[in-house]
C-alpha cells in the first residue's frame, strides 16, 4: 500500500543509489513480483479448472488470489521502477491511478483475509445451519462488500489530490499526509479493525477446534451410534476449516451422509480403543490446528503491522522515516500477497492435486 513512499518527509535526505544497489534491488523485487504473479495465477487456474474446488469457500480464496494478482501486476512493477529511479517519470495521471489502485487492492487483500476468517468461524461454530447458507450468492455478496469498503477507504484522497498543479510534472508520486483524520480513518479501516476481528475470530476458532477434537477423541469409539454422527460431522468440518483435510474433499459443506460415511474408517475406529491413543491423536490435531493458525496470523501481522505502525507515527507527525525504510515496509506488506496463496491452499489435498494436474498439463504442452 503506497501510503509509504508518501510518508517520507521532504527534509529527510535521500542518498542516491549506486548501480550495484539498483541491480540488487531490481532483481530481488522482480523475483518477488514474478513469484506473486505465478502463485496467484496457479490458485485461480486450479479453482477454475477443477470442478471439485467449485465451492463458496474456495470462491473467497479465488477472489483473494485475483486481488493479490492485481497487486503484482498493477502495483509492484511501477513501485520497482519508482524505487530504482528515485523519481517519478510517468506523469501526474498515471501517478494518481497507481496510488488509487495500490491503496484499493492492498486494502481489499487485507479485508479478504477478514471475510475468509469470518466464513471459517461460521463454518465451525454453526456448521449444519451455515452449510445451508454457504452459497455462491453469499460468497459473491461478501466479495462485493469487501471491494466496496476498500474503495471507500481509498477514495477520499482523490478529492484533495485533484487540486494539485499539473505543471511542472511531479518528480515524486506520493500521498501527502496533511489530513490527520484521514490517516486515522484509513489505517483503522484498512488494518487495525480487520486485525482485531481476525484475532478474535481465529481465537474462537481455535477454542472451538480444541473442544471438537477432544470430543471427537473421546467419542470416536462410539462412532456407530447416531449421536456420534453429529460429532463426526462437526469434526470433519473442523478439519476443513483449517484446510488440513484428512480426506479428499475440500469443502466442509458436503452432505451429511457422504461425510459421515467417509470418516467412519473401521481400522481407525478399532485402533482407538485405548483412551491414551485417542488423547494422543486429539493433541496432535490440536497442535496442527494451532500451528496453521499461527502461520496465518503470523504472516499477516509480520507483513502489515510494521507498515501501519509507521503510518500512524508519520501521519500524526510523531516521527519521520527515510525513503529506504518506507520502501522496505511497503514491500514487506506486498510480500503478504506472495504468502497468501501458499498459506490458504498448501494444506488442502484438493488444491495439491489440482496443482499437480496443472503441472502435468504444462509438461505435456
Amino acid at each position: 500500500m503506497n501510503l509509504t513512499n508518501c510518508t517520507t518527509e521532504a527534509n529527510v535526505a535521500v542518498r542516491p543509489k549506486t548501480i550495484t544497489e539498483k541491480m540488487l534491488i531490481s532483481v530481488t523485487l522482480v523475483i518477488i513480483t514474478t513469484l506473486t504473479m505465478l502463485l496467484n495465477l496457479a490458485v485461480i487456474m486450479a479453482i477454475c479448472t477443477t470442478k471439485k474446488l467449485h465451492q463458496p469457500a474456495n470462491y473467497l480464496i479465488c477472489s483473494l488470489a485475483v486481488t493479490d494478482l492485481l497487486v503484482a501486476v498493477l502495483v509492484m512493477p511501477l513501485s520497482i521502477m519508482y524505487i530504482v529511479m528515485d523519481s517519478w517519470k510517468l506523469g501526474y495521471f498515471i501517478c494518481e491511478v497507481w496510488l488509487s489502485v495500490d491503496m484499493t487492492c492492498c486494502t481489499c487483500s487485507i479485508l479478504h483475509l477478514c471475510v475468509i476468517a469470518l466464513d471459517r468461524y461460521w463454518a465451525i461454530t454453526n456448521a449444519i445451519e451455515y452449510a445451508r447458507k454457504r452459497t455462491t450468492k453469499r460468497a459473491g455478496l461478501m466479495i462485493l462488500t469487501v471491494w466496496t469498503i476498500s474503495i471507500f477507504i481509498s477514495m477520499p484522497p482523490l478529492f484533495w489530490r485533484s487540486h494539485r498543479q499539473l505543471s511542472p510534472p511531479p518528480s515524486q508520486c506520493t500521498i501527502q499526509h496533511d489530513h490527520v483524520i484521514y490517516t486515522i480513518y484509513s489505517t483503522l479501516g484498512a488494518f487495525y479493525i480487520p486485525l482485531t476481528l481476525i484475532l478474535i475470530l481465529y481465537y474462537r476458532i481455535y477454542h472451538a477446534a480444541k473442544s471438537l477434537y477432544q470430543k471427537r477423541g473421546s467419542s470416536r469409539h462410539l462412532s456407530n451410534r447416531s449421536t456420534d454422527s453429529q460429532n463426526s460431522f462437526a469434526s470433519c468440518k473442523l478439519t476443513q476449516t483449517f484446510c488440513v483435510s484428512d480426506f479428499s474433499t475440500s469443502d466442509p459443506t458436503t452432505e451429511f451422509e457422504k461425510i459421515n460415511t467417509s470418516i467412519r474408517i473401521p481400522s481407525f475406529d478399532n485402533d482407538l480403543d485405548h483412551p491414551g491413543e485417542r488423547q494422543q491423536i486429539s493433541s496432535t490435531r490440536e497442535r496442527k490446528a494451532a500451528r496453521i493458525l499461527g502461520l496465518i496470523l503470523g504472516a499477516f501481522i509480520l507483513s502489515w503491522l510494521p507498515f501501519f505502525i509507521k503510518e500512524l507515527i508519520v501521519g500524526l507527525s510523531i516521527y519521520t522515516v527515510s525513503s529506504e525504510v518506507a520502501d522496505f515496509l511497503t514491500w514487506l506488506g506486498y510480500v503478504n500477497s506472495l504468502i497468501n496463496p501458499l498459506l490458504y491452499t498448501s494444506f488442502n489435498e484438493d488444491f495439491k492435486l489440482a496443482f499437480k494436474r496443472l503441472i502435468k498439463c504444462r509438461e505435456h504442452t
